[in-house]
């Protein structure tokens, strides 16, 4: 079968993240109330079971690399999809916490071990100039994904089960097209690569203060990706069908994070991510505010997606900025932080709900955001260089990948696809 083209790889590379991670891990949220009714479930169990797939997907991303470069591409991407839908069916079928809990850990580690497949894929078969474009319209499956979920709630109101069955099905398709699509490559680096620096030469006070900044603003969103629905329904008063213009909403303005991330690395990251943060806060401040509003719940939630969306791409680049030369740890590193902070905060905002209610918790949560996002000076960007040169470093996601391989004099190295595709444009 012919290979992909660049934008036709960015396109399936989103329908593959739509099903891993816009439905098999986020949309959990969107459910909650008719799952919790149905089960009989507290809000601290709920959390305790919105923790696992966050751990599960830590996990698998821990172990990714390793399983890639035996599998290939192809064959992890489709171990991913068959752990998506075996969990999605698991959740359809759930009967109590323990099954239910299972469904949605098997969703977190389809999520862990879905993106290093499709990035070892990208690396091996699209150009690098391309890279910063094919990984945006990926990330943007998230999104995607999300928005997807909407109708299922819209016109399925109180079905979860149905819902969640025709997620197994999309998975299993998701499946069947992967194994014929993607390739069977592991990831690939040149042989003329220059070596990683020494872990001893890394930017250690960078990199922690980036992993730090990532994982509360993965605490901080925790309260809204697991309890949102589920406060407007019991708090505010209004129908569970409802709750779909919320994810509708969060959906689409998360499409424009990419935009917003890309610019905050080619100005000022650590401006960008004290608003960003701010945002996130006040989305959580509002909608714990005015619950019974639909109008103002659902501009919460548009705050609430351009902030979440935006502050994951600018830890995106931020890492494989600070980490040049690892191919499978900079794109990973901050998006472990972001879930470790929300499987932490999860069963926290479970708890806080039980004890002081649901306006409380949510508030306590966007005070820790703007607490954080006041120390957002400390943000770490690109790695330190003279002060003549940094000004007129380049910024943006495609620069990050240019710089993520460098030869032996830390120049960009030489893409070999791109030189092949010279040739043939000049023997034809």
């Amino acid at each position: 079968m012919k290979p992909l083209s660049g934008t036709g790889f960015a396109i399936f590379g989103a329908a593959l993240v739509a099903i891993s991670y816009g439905l098999a891990r986020f949309a959990f949220g969107l459910f909650v109330p008719p799952i919790r009714d149905e089960l009989g479930l507290s809000s601290y169990v709920i959390g305790i079971i919105g923790s696992l797939p966050l751990i599960s997907f830590l996990l698998a991303t821990a172990v990714a690399p390793v399983i890639t470069d035996h599998l290939g591409a192809r064959y992890t991407a489709v171990l991913s999809g068959l752990f998506g839908a075996a969990g999605l069916a698991l959740i359809s079928r759930a009967s109590g916490p323990l099954m239910l809990g299972s469904g949605v850990f098997a969703c977190g580690i389809c999520t862990g071990l879905m993106m290093p497949a499709l990035t070892a894929a990208m690396q091996a078969t699209v150009r690098r100039s391309l890279h910063g474009r094919v990984s945006s319209v990926m990330n943007a499956g998230t999104s995607i994904g999300v928005i997807v979920a909407v109708p299922t709630v819209l016109f399925l109101a109180g079905a979860w089960r149905h819902a969640y069955l025709s997620f197994a099905v999309l998975a299993v398709l998701g499946v069947i097209a992967a194994w014929l699509l993607l390739p069977s490559v592991s990831r690939v680096v040149p042989a003329d690569a220059a070596s990683p620096p020494p872990l001893g030469e890394l930017p250690w006070s960078r990199l922690v203060r980036l992993s730090l900044f990532a994982y509360v603003m993965g605490l901080v969103s925790s309260a809204y990706w697991i309890f949102a629905p589920d406060l407007v329904v019991t708090l505010g008063g209004l129908p569970p069908g409802v709750t779909g213009w919320l994810w509708l909403a969060v959906g689409i303005a998360g499409l424009g994070g990419a935009m917003v991330a890309d610019l905050a690395d080619r100005n000022n990251p650590p401006i960008t991510q004290a608003l960003m943060l701010m945002m996130l806060a006040a989305s959580l401040a509002l909608l714990a505010a005015s619950p019974a509003n639909s109008v103002l719940a659902a501009f919460s939630a548009l705050v609430f997606g351009l902030a979440y969306m935006s502050l994951t791409g600018l830890y995106l680049m931020t890492g494989i900025r600070l980490l040049p030369g690892r191919l499978s740890m900079g794109p990973v590193l901050p998006f472990m932080a972001v879930s470790l902070g929300q499987a932490t905060g999860s069963p926290a905002v479970g708890a806080l709900v039980d004890g002081f209610g649901y306006a409380d918790a949510f508030a306590m949560f966007a005070a820790l955001g703007i607490l954080v996002a006041v120390l957002s000076p400390f943000y770490p960007g690109a790695i330190a260089q003279a002060e003549e040169e940094a000004s007129e470093e380049e910024g943006g996601l495609q620069a990050a990948y240019d710089h993520q391989l460098q030869n032996e004099e830390g120049e960009p190295l030489e893409d070999p696809l791109e030189d092949e595709d010279e040739t043939s444009a000049a023997t034809s």
